[in-house]
């Protein structure tokens, strides 16, 4: 049985910091791209970064320079630094399987998601 546990959210002033972990089970950890994930209310779920079995990451534009993707293949874990914090981050976030391409495409098997919300 495979399962998504996301953790590490919070509230967060503009410029803050805050580090999400994902916790997966029932995957074989090491083969896969990890993406984090993010839906804000009202918006399609969208795949903010990825990291290859390689270790090649992927940003979206709305996030490059500022968010940081990390994995742990021995504690199948995947991790989302995030630093300088707008108001536009604020989401529910998600990690899940990713297309190496960044394509989108629906996994399933969903966590609950950590909610981050920036404000002043």
């Amino acid at each position: 049985q495979v399962q998504l546990v996301e953790s590490g959210g919070g509230d967060a002033q503009p410029g803050g910091s805050l580090r999400l972990s994902c916790a997966a089970s029932g995957y074989i950890f090491s083969i896969n791209t990890w993406g984090w994930y993010r839906q804000a209310p009202g918006k399609q779920r969208e795949l903010v970064a990825r990291i290859s079995d390689g270790g090649i990451t992927n940003y979206s534009d709305s996030v490059k320079g500022r968010f940081t993707i990390s994995r742990d293949n021995a504690k199948s874990a995947v991790y989302l630094q995030m630093s300088n914090l707008k108001f536009d981050d604020t989401a529910v976030y998600y990690c899940n399987r990713a297309n190496v391409d960044g394509s989108w495409y629906d996994f399933g098997s969903w966590g609950q998601g950590t909610q981050v919300t920036v404000s002043s």
